[in-house]
């Protein structure tokens, strides 16, 4: 959705290896109204275009798509992607309609560039799992690629919207990723239920100061259903307010 950041950057190295010299790479830059709830952030998410530009530029991009809301939904608008399984918990359990507006936009990306590869990235769980589900029920003829997180120095998942964190709030960010770590650390020593591991992330993250826990889950990795039991493949998520600033992330857990 723009305002890019070397999280991004990521997506279009590996882009550019699956295009090979020959290939083409195309970036969006489209920030979908469509998958803002009414009192979210879509008035104020940043757009510096110029900048996004010479990051696209700078990677290898052959041809920036940045269509405008107007054409992707002409007045009349009426038809929707719902996707009714994997949406539903998480994110898609806080955020009503926003992954009808997440599907609707990418399956419009995906036919009008014609893309034969397309590279998401992992900080986005449930998004890259919905997308998956998508790609599948509806054969599409695209083939998908998942880039792990990129995070800054202190652990710290790239977003554009870290932008919007106070310096308190940008300092105490970080240990949202620490506990998720710490829940990796409880598996590896042999926690396996995942109703105690669940509660102990809850606690951890409740003692964020200034941070409000909006969900913390323990996944299966595919159908991103509740688990009892951490095998492996599943996935801690979590998402963690700091004042008007949602902020989301997310570990693979598994027992060796």
């Amino acid at each position: 959705m723009g305002a890019l950041h070397e999280g991004h950057a990521a997506l279009l190295v590996r882009a550019r290896k699956l295009a090979g010299r020959l290939g083409s790479v195309t970036a969006s830059i489209f920030v979908n109204p469509t998958q803002f709830g009414p009192n979210e952030d879509l008035s104020r998410y940043p757009r510096p275009f110029a900048k996004d530009q010479a990051l696209c530029r700078a990677h290898g991009v052959n041809l920036l798509f940045a269509p405008t809301p107007e054409a992707l939904y002409p007045d009349g608008f009426s038809t929707w992607v719902h996707e009714e399984s994997v949406s539903l918990g998480l994110c898609g359990g806080t955020r009503p309609g926003h992954f009808r507006g997440v599907c609707t936009v990418v399956l419009k990306l995906l036919l009008l560039t014609r893309a034969t590869h397309a590279v998401f990235g992992r900080k986005d769980f449930q998004q890259c799992a919905v997308i998956a589900r998508l790609v599948r029920d509806l054969n599409l003829p695209v083939q998908l690629d998942f880039v792990d997180t990129v995070r800054e120095p202190d652990g710290l998942a790239l977003s554009s919207r870290n932008a919007y964190l106070t310096p308190e709030e940008r300092s105490e960010a970080p240990r949202i990723h620490a506990a998720l770590v710490a829940a990796q650390a409880d598996v590896a020593r042999g926690e396996s239920s995942a109703q105690r591991l669940r509660r102990t992330l809850e606690r951890r993250l409740a003692a964020i100061s200034g941070g409000r826990v909006d969900y913390v889950a323990v996944v299966d990795g595919s159908t991103l259903q509740p688990v009892s039991k951490v095998t492996t493949g599943c996935v801690a998520a979590v998402a963690v307010w700091f004042g008007k600033t949602r902020l989301i992330d997310n570990v693979l857990l598994g027992l060796g």
